[in-house]
């Protein structure tokens, strides 16, 4: 056997490239996958949104069964909803749930002339399907969220 300069050896490592390769493409796919879990958490919120809405709804619905109307108004997130006073020993809501976010309530609209109401809450995720058309926006003004989504009496 010949000893020459040509011969093979073995690598100790991986070069500067072939790392530099490796980091760029961890880069890549965290990237795709970050604003992918974005995407998933604005849509869990907005799911709890209308979950709340919904059973705020349930909870109005029994109110104007036992009390032939609904309220005038409901109270402040973390209240509960109570027959109106003097008696006020109903329950009808234990808690008023908050929005997600906490960056404000839901909004409830109640008309006398008509005996209907509207709760109102804010989405983030623009593509919803169940967001309102045309978009009323007005009371999600100072929050992060674009779109409304609107419940009335069923």
């Amino acid at each position: 056997m010949q000893n020459s300069k040509w011969s093979m050896t073995t690598r100790q490592g991986f070069t500067l490239i072939e790392l530099l390769i490796v980091i760029t493409i961890i880069g890549v796919l965290a990237s795709l996958l970050m604003s992918n879990f974005v995407g998933v958490r604005q849509r869990a919120r907005d799911s709890q949104r209308k979950s709340d809405l919904r059973q705020i709804q349930s909870a109005l619905e029994i109110y104007r069964s036992d009390q032939g109307s609904y309220p005038g108004s409901i109270p402040a997130c973390g209240s509960a909803l109570t027959s109106p006073p003097p008696d006020t020993s109903t329950v009808y809501m234990q808690k008023i749930p908050c929005d997600p976010l906490n960056t404000g309530e839901y909004v409830y609209t109640y008309t006398l002339t008509s005996g209907l109401y509207s709760l109102q809450g804010c989405l983030e995720n623009y593509n919803d399907s169940q967001k309102d058309t045309p978009n009323d926006t007005s009371k999600c003004t100072g929050v992060t969220t674009d779109w409304s989504y609107t419940l009335t009496p069923p």
